[in-house]
């Protein structure tokens, strides 16, 4: 079902003339755009895709994630890409390009709370017009979590407005008939949306790589003067910002774009090289984590276990999967939410930390 082919060549011919395709993945937080990243990857055969991954937040989990990629994974730096864009994106495509080994395929997954437009114009508006070929953007929404309230958020609209694939995603979590609501209620938002069911990100590569659905020409002929005057503003109000961090506490609350202040958002990233006392942090979790969280990840290092747990929260669900270290043993998480209290979360997080005298002792302590 997965069938997908390198080019021969004759159609490598024609891509080179085209340009290297890309795919955008974008889709509100918590919705399985890593693991649809992880599913192209899979499955991508005698494919060389390269990958470029981008997180709103100082540390980047999502990277951590992905299965390995070897060399064909090139991070942008932290935050919204959608406000990184300029010199950012455009050179890291460049080292796409630039590689000895041909790619087939550039992959570009989005942040959460990224607005798809910038990006698209990105890529029509600049030399990467010439050298590259927008093939589609694909927008993945969880069913289970996705209603009306969704629309708070100026970016989870945009990137319905923009998908040109809705991957409607987790349908095995809910009812038929919240299916069909949330399918009505897309295509109330984008009429004659082009809707594909999914269950953990599996869908069949030929549905949505090397699909030509991108209106470009509507992006350059009729939008583009508008836009990328909103663009240029866009940008210039962040670049003084991107570290502008508190370096003590790592929260990324200083991060300016004009979706993102409407949206209220706020990304706090915590490390330690202390383990989590595993009853503590469950009941932050489950009893303390504030509502206004909305999705969660992190590499975890618990004091009564050797092992690596793969933390995910989106909503109300969360799930821990564990692995081995392959680096020494550390706590690594990151929490997005809307006007979140900082401090407070901070104080929890630290409240569920075993004391510092007793780490030595612990089962996954490696001394460095």
């Amino acid at each position: 079902m997965n069938q997908l082919t390198a080019p021969t060549s004759n159609e490598s011919f024609d891509i080179s003339k085209q340009g290297m395709p890309v795919t955008i993945i974008t889709g509100f937080l918590g919705s399985g755009k890593t693991t649809l990243l992880n599913q192209i990857l899979k499955n991508k055969q005698d494919l060389k895709v390269a990958v470029l991954v981008n997180e709103f937040g100082d540390i980047n989990i999502d990277s951590q994630l992905l299965i390995s990629v070897d060399q064909d994974m090139v991070e942008l730096t932290n935050g919204c890409i959608c406000c990184t864009i300029n010199d950012n994106l455009v050179d890291a495509v460049y080292r796409v390009l630039e590689r000895e080994d041909r790619i087939d395929y550039l992959v570009i997954e989005t942040t959460g709370v990224a607005d798809p437009l910038p990006i698209v114009l990105t890529f029509l508006g600049t030399e990467l017009r010439d050298l590259t070929n927008l093939d589609s953007i694909l927008t993945v929404v969880d069913a289970e979590t996705f209603d009306e309230e969704h629309f708070h958020s100026e970016a989870a609209l945009k990137q319905i407005t923009y998908g040109d694939i809705i991957l409607l995603n987790k349908t095995d979590l809910v009812t038929p008939q919240k299916l069909e609501e949330v399918e009505n209620f897309i295509h109330n938002v984008k009429n004659g949306a082009k809707i594909l069911r999914t269950t953990h990100g599996e869908v069949a590569l030929p549905l949505i790589l090397g699909v030509g659905l991108t209106p470009t020409d509507e992006y350059t002929a009729n939008d583009a003067e508008t836009h990328e005057d909103k663009h240029h503003h866009h940008d210039h109000d962040h670049e003084h910002h991107h570290h502008d961090h508190d370096h003590d506490h790592h929260h990324h609350h200083k991060h300016h774009s004009h979706h993102l202040e409407n949206d209220g958002f706020v990304s706090i990233s915590f490390q330690s090289d202390r383990p989590f006392d595993a009853h503590k942090f469950e009941k932050f979790i489950t009893e303390e984590m504030p509502q206004e969280v909305f999705r969660s990840k992190g590499i975890l290092w618990f004091s009564d276990s050797e092992l690596r747990h793969i933390f995910q929260l989106s909503g109300s669900r969360y799930s821990l999967h564990t692995d081995e270290w392959q680096t020494p043993p550390k706590n690594q998480a990151v929490f997005i939410g809307r006007k979140l209290d900082i401090s407070q979360i901070y104080s929890k997080l630290n409240e569920c930390l075993v004391e510092l005298n007793n780490v030595k002792q612990l089962p996954g302590f490696v001394n460095s």
